[in-house]
């Protein structure tokens, strides 16, 4: 190495060793990224990933006049960054000696003295643990061959075992090995000086690695087949397509062999169907249609949705029908987002108490900004995992729910795709509009209806219900997986999460305490509350006497001596009714939201994630409105000038001195009533022109406006342009 004078090569200490037979010259990795005196001048493959060729011949000639403190030969081309030092070191001298290079922003390097150290409370027991790498005992000193984690109290690491992971895993991968944590893990091991590359994991580079896993069960297991071409024939889209089993995947049939009609069908082995009968969950009843039932005169008849603000009804009341569509009815000459209006509380963030003052709402309409703001960074870098390749859901208003779960449910949907959205119960829709409008609206459509479903239950913060029917069907996975992909996809954030239910998804359910007002159901909140404000031993007795049937079946009878034990009793309920009921329908909504990896950012930043799913979106403002659009003007002179109308104009809007509404603006220009948590892509402009009126293209969210003589002129035009658009697209 002409940096270091070594022949040695060892990609785990020094780097790749690289030879350019060229330019006869052979470097280590590492040797280069630290030198003092080198930057990355070229382009990525330009010279050595960046480093041309003459500054690394400059960074030789410079190196050759310094003598290295560790083994006093000259060519140490690495100094200590810290103050006043004035040590220089090669690379593989630095490392004997225990210095710290750290592979991240300038690349700073630390000789002994100086190096960055981990601090241990004085009251933390020392002793020794097992290394959760390599599994061999580690001791819990604070050296330079061992590192703790700063997320995790009682995990240690051999820093060779460490820097072996990282290399293996990449920057993708790389997280404590105990707690999944990545952020925090990686930027504290990267501070003590392990190297994690910008690559792929070394496992998903392999070629062919996971084929076993591509290989699905094509043979028809049913006792008498029926198809001609033998049990292992397999048409798609045909009769003799074969069907897996929904449970263990590893038996199947043709679809004409087990009477099924439609490949969407549900198929269960006899080898499931007898555990299910044993278990007693195993049901032989038809299934019921989601959203309509059918009259006599073969007509749809619409099921009446009850208001989201009534309380759940008991048990023994509950409709037969597992979810509604919602009233959002799209006439056959409309657009289905024509009439979308949005609900109170999406226009209105929360009423202020009167409790709390307005500079204490302020700062928590701030953090909620903030927290937002970080939530759109998330999202964005899940995004980068969405292709250009495209599928197109063909997505009837009326009926939003089952056009969408049988678009979700078709085999060649996948949610790294791009989506494209076709309406097709419209006349003025004839084409697939490919354009954001119509896939906000869908979006929009779709997390209205969910929040109206008998999925979740609960006024304006939902939590899960228990329908064994949808269960069954695997609609909370669908539900979840639904979420997952409108917020990546830039769709709105379903906003009625309860704390509870946000706490179960992300802590866990068995570290969740729920709340009475985490009750739904009026008759068990009702039991609840004649047990907890039960004023002597005698009324607590009765009350228990009375409700004895429903303890019973809850599993929550327990000896009650005193007045005090109801305490536990009423938790028990609390913790039966509201978790331990739906722990089937959370598994499989925690599974659906594990898509595009949402769930595993959900459990690394919660605050940020609770401000859009336990929260509505923000009231528009002015200043939201103004920092949202980017202005671009051919004049310097036209674009102050029209910037000041248009603020002016956003001002008068917000203060109710115009006939359109911020939201108008943003839905006339992006055709979304909000701001989506992962924000607009393209990001949303203005441009100023010699035109006549307001012109909007919502495929780029661009907005070109007319530059006039007065503010007045500016006010009228878009008053009239976007006011009659709006009207136009409502009749």
């Amino acid at each position: 190495c002409v940096l270091c004078g070594r022949t040695d090569d060892c990609p785990e200490k020094y780097g790749e060793k690289r030879t350019y037979v060229e330019y006869n010259l052979t470097v280590h990795y590492y040797c280069l990224l630290m030198s003092s005196g080198i930057w990355q001048r070229g382009e990525e493959g330009e010279g050595v990933d960046g480093f041309l060729i003459t500054d690394i011949r400059k960074e030789v000639n410079r190196a050759a006049k310094l003598k290295c403190n560790i083994c006093k030969k000259k060519g140490a081309s690495i100094g200590c960054v810290a103050p006043k030092c004035k040590r220089s070191y090669h690379f593989p001298c630095g490392v004997q000696k225990e210095c710290i290079f750290q592979f991240m922003e300038d690349f700073r390097s630390y000789c002994w003295e100086h190096k960055p150290v981990q601090k241990f409370p004085d009251k933390e027991s020392r002793g020794t643990s097992q290394c959760t790498i390599c599994l061999d005992l580690v001791e819990q000193l604070p050296i330079y061959t061992v590192l703790k984690s700063p997320c995790c109290k009682n995990a240690w690491f051999h820093r060779e075992c460490l820097q072996y992971q990282a290399l293996s895993a990449g920057i993708f991968f790389f997280r404590c090995t105990v707690c999944n944590n990545k952020d925090k893990f990686q930027k504290e091991m990267l501070r003590m000086g392990i190297h994690i590359p910008e690559k792929d994991a070394s496992w998903e580079l392999e070629e062919n690695a996971y084929q076993e896993l591509l290989q699905c069960y094509q043979h028809c297991d049913v006792k008498r087949c029926l198809c001609k071409k033998g049990r292992d024939y397999n048409e798609p889209d045909s009769k003799w397509e074969i069907k897996r089993c929904q449970c263990c995947g590893s038996r199947g049939t043709h679809l004409a062999c087990s009477s099924m009609k439609s490949w969407e069908q549900n198929w269960e082995c006899m080898e499931c169907r007898s555990i299910f009968a044993k278990s007693g969950n195993y049901s032989k009843q038809k299934k019921r249609s989601l959203a309509t039932s059918e009259k006599t005169d073969g007509t749809t008849c619409w099921l009446e949705e009850p208001s989201p603000k009534c309380p759940r009804q008991s048990r023994e009341s509950q409709r037969n029908f597992l979810l509604q569509s919602p009233k959002i009815m799209c006439q056959n000459n409309l657009s289905p987002c024509s009439n979308l209006e949005l609900p109170a509380s999406n226009r209105v963030t929360m009423s202020l108490s009167p409790l709390m003052s307005n500079g204490n709402w302020s700062l928590r309409k701030k953090h909620l900004r903030k927290q937002r703001r970080e939530v759109s960074n998330i999202l964005k870098e899940l995004k980068l995992q969405v292709n250009t390749k495209t599928t197109r859901l063909n997505i009837n208003a009326e009926n939003i729910w089952n056009s969408a779960l049988k678009g979700f449910r078709q085999r060649n949907f996948s949610a790294t795709n791009t989506i494209e959205i076709k309406f097709t119960n419209c006349k003025n829709r004839s084409k697939a509009d490919t354009s954001p409008a119509s896939k906000h609206c869908f979006f929009q459509l779709l997390m209205l209806h969910l929040q109206n479903s008998s999925l979740f239950e609960g006024s304006s913060s939902k939590n899960l219900s228990l329908d064994f029917q949808a269960v069954k069907e695997n609609l909370y996975f669908e539900a979840g997986k639904m979420i997952a992909v409108s917020l990546v996809h830039g769709g709105p954030s379903p906003g009625f999460f309860s704390k509870t239910l946000f706490n179960c998804l992300v802590y866990g359910p068995e570290n969740v305490k729920p709340a009475l007002e985490d009750v739904a159901d009026v008759d068990v909140a009702q039991t609840i509350k004649m047990i907890k404000y039960a004023d002597s031993l005698s009324s607590l007795q009765s009350t228990i006497h009375d409700c004895y049937e429903f303890l019973a079946a809850a599993g929550c009878l327990r000896p009650i001596t005193a007045l005090c034990d109801k305490n536990m009793l009423v938790n028990d309920i609390l913790i039966h009714h509201v978790i331990k009921r739906i722990t089937s329908p959370l598994e499989s909504f925690r599974q659906g939201l594990k898509t595009l990896g949402v769930l595993e950012k959900m459990q690394m930043h919660p605050d940020a994630f609770s401000s859009i799913l336990c929260h509505k979106p923000e009231r528009l403002s002015a200043e939201t409105i103004c920092d949202l659009f980017a202005i671009h003007s051919s004049s310097d002179v036209n674009k102050v000038e029209g910037a000041d109308f248009w603020m002016s104009y956003l001002q008068d809007v917000e203060s109710g001195e115009s006939v359109v509404t911020l939201e108008d603006i943003l839905f006339f220009v992006t055709g979304s009533f909000s701001i989506p948590p992962v924000g607009f892509d393209p990001e949303p402009t203005i441009k100023f022109l010699h035109i006549m009126y307001p012109v909007r293209n919502r495929l780029l969210h661009c907005l070109e406006l007319p530059i006039t003589k007065t503010y007045e002129q500016f006010k009228n035009k878009m008053e009239f342009t976007i006011g009659n658009t709006l009207r136009v697209e409502r009749e």
